[in-house]
């Protein structure tokens, strides 16, 4: 199959040994990425994915310890009576502020977890959360601790025009009071303002992460957020402090406090990110007043899943060099035999053919291809042994063909020149005049002798080429005055006799080197053969022209074109066509192949080219 051309790449020769060593090594190197994205998957939905589970555990919780502080202070209201000493019991029952409003003033009651215990009349009261304005406040004047937080700048943080949080979100609870006719006569409620209670967020953060710090940071936060403003919390900020007054990013605050919905995301808390919880809190109306988050601090989880996948990954890259080592070690066990087949291949190619491949290895199709090859191998010996004999047969057979050759045409020639030389001297009157029958048959005589001298040159000629004596002596030769100018004068009274033009077109300057005497054979079998084939009156013409360095020399003649099959046969030797033309035309089918023989030894080529009414034999050789 010839080589492919074109946009196609012949691909670089390896090794068997090296191309088995490649395809393992790329099996254990997709087997090695599967493995550590699986595993990277695994330890990622392990680690992350129970990181997750818990900062939602943990909200449920702070949500536990935040509705229990409120009902713990209901649970305190319920077992006091109004008609103590107010300000003694509020510091008893642990709350920031405690008012008992009677009936008669229920209209400026300002709670509207009061008003609603009051609209009830449930006697267990009702808890929740409230926003304390400014106004009511200023009318308690016994609420301890500071009330304004300073609003800090935030990244991540909505727009706000803002600059502090004047109001006081509390948890709140408010209890109905009876008279002995079970009649509302007023209304005792009281609450814990949320407003910088470190004490509640660092007691929610205990119950639910413990004491735990990771790199001077506290794992677990805690924060409730008056609208987005941090109003109590335990996440520090970049100077180590609480972060009283940082605010919540816009993208949780839109999905809690505009969307009312539990947003558990990754998160970025003032300094450093959190597996964060976030969920609404919300008035005794249903309102959304706040936020209550906790967040458990992500980078402990992603160095345990660094470590954890690091170890992985050595365990996976040690597990991989000895796949790699024993690829190496497997290689070179299936390869050596496969190497050794080669080697025997290439010896015997070289001749030897004695050389035997080991069938005893652990390999079982390895064993039976040794056994096939060594079969192979005998049968080839014997096969060349055998083609050794016939040779030598052919070659004694055709040496005493070409001796054949040899003899006969060196006999007859000699024989030829005398009979040629008295038949003609018969023919012209040398040795007394003749009649016209006769001279008639003397011409009859000497055009045989004259086929039959050619014929013999043909086989000298031909003796010569099989003997490998055609020997090639160049010298700068005048294509048209040394060459075909002899050829058309010696063949002219051929030509005559069919009413033949011949055109000699060649330049006069046209210089080829080549062999004198070889050259003449060319044109004398070029020439005669265009003169044998031309029609009567037909038309014949030599020209030459310079291409690439060679002459091209072309000799047409008027005849039927030939076909390619025709033209396939033209220069094998004792070939003749087989049609009407040719078989009116004595011939042995030598010339043609004599003649493409002179021109290949000049490192020339010779073809047929049909034309539109005739053939041109075309050959070229080489330039002087």
């Amino acid at each position: 199959m010839p080589p492919r051309t074109g946009t196609n790449h012949i691909l670089p020769s390896v090794s068997v040994k090296t191309r088995i060593l490649i395809s393992f090594l790329m099996v254990i190197f997709v087997l090695s990425i599967s493995i550590a994205l699986l595993g990277y998957w695994v330890i990622q939905k392990d680690v992350i994915g129970r990181a997750d589970q818990k900062v939602r555990r943990d909200l449920t919780t702070a949500r536990t310890v935040y509705t229990a502080e409120i009902e713990r202070i209901g649970q305190a209201l319920g077992l006091v009576s109004p008609n103590g000493n107010i300000k003694a019991l509020k510091d008893k029952l642990n709350v920031h502020y405690l008012r008992y409003v009677a009936s008669e003033d229920f209209n400026s009651l300002r709670s509207e977890i009061a008003r609603e215990a009051v609209r009830k009349g449930d006697p267990n009261g009702v808890g929740g959360t409230r926003i304390i304005g400014v106004e009511e406040l200023a009318t308690l004047v016994d609420f301890p601790g500071e009330v304004t937080i300073e609003i800090r700048r935030t990244p991540k943080a909505r727009p706000t025009d803002r600059k502090v949080v004047d109001s006081v979100m509390a948890k709140e609870y408010a209890v109905p009071v009876f008279n002995d006719r079970e009649e509302i006569t007023g209304v005792l409620y009281g609450g814990r303002a949320i407003n910088r209670d470190d004490t509640f967020v660092d007691h929610v953060r205990e119950m639910v992460f413990g004491g735990d710090v990771y790199k001077d940071k506290p794992v677990g936060t805690v924060t409730i957020f008056l609208d987005d403003v941090r109003i109590a919390t335990n996440v520090q900020d970049k100077d180590g402090q609480r972060a009283i007054g940082t605010r919540v990013s816009e993208e949780v605050y839109r999905a809690v406090v505009e969307q009312g919905r539990i947003w558990h995301e990754r998160a970025f808390v003032v300094t450093d990110y959190y597996k964060s919880a976030y969920e609404p809190i919300r008035n005794i109306d249903g309102g959304i007043i706040g936020i209550l988050y906790v967040g458990t601090l992500e980078q402990p989880f992603n160095d345990m899943a660094r470590e954890v996948m690091q170890l992985f990954l050595l365990s996976v890259a040690g597990v991989s060099v000895i796949a790699v080592l024993f690829s190496f070690v497997l290689a070179g066990t299936i390869s050596k035999p496969l190497t050794e087949v080669v080697h025997a291949s290439e010896c015997l190619a070289s001749g030897d053919w004695g050389y035997r491949i080991d069938s005893d290895t652990s390999i079982k199709e390895i064993n039976s291809m040794a056994e096939a090859f060594n079969a192979m191998a005998l049968g080839l010996k014997e096969r060349e042994e055998s083609l050794r004999i016939s040779n030598e047969k052919l070659a004694a057979m055709n040496k005493s063909y070409i001796d054949l050759i040899g003899f006969v045409a060196h006999e007859l020639k000699g024989i030829l020149a005398s009979a040629v030389l008295n038949a003609y001297a018969v023919r012209d009157g040398y040795l007394g005049l003749i009649n016209f029958k006769q001279r008639k048959a003397m011409d009859s005589v000497t055009r045989n002798l004259d086929y039959l001298d050619a014929t013999v040159k043909k086989f000298l000629s031909l003796g010569r080429v099989e003997r490998g004596e055609l020997s090639v002596n160049k010298a700068a030769l005048n294509l048209k005055k040394d060459v075909f100018d002899n050829s058309i004068n010696s063949l002219a009274p051929m030509a005559a006799k069919k009413n033949l033009k011949i055109a000699n077109e060649v330049s006069p300057e046209m210089v080829v080197n080549a062999d004198s005497d070889l050259m003449q054979i060319v044109a004398n079998n070029l020439v005669s053969n265009a003169i044998k084939y031309s029609p009567d009156a037909g038309k014949i013409k030599v020209t030459a022209r310079q291409v690439n360095g060679m002459v091209e020399v072309d000799v047409y003649n008027d005849s039927t074109p030939m076909s390619e099959e025709q033209r396939a046969k033209l220069f094998q030797k004792f070939s003749r066509l087989d049609n009407p033309e040719t078989k009116k035309v004595k011939g042995t089918g030598l010339g043609l192949y004599i003649t493409k023989q002179i021109v290949e030894r000049h490192g020339g080529s010779i073809t047929v080219e049909p034309r539109e009414h005739g053939n041109s034999f075309v050959f070229r050789i080489e330039r002087n």
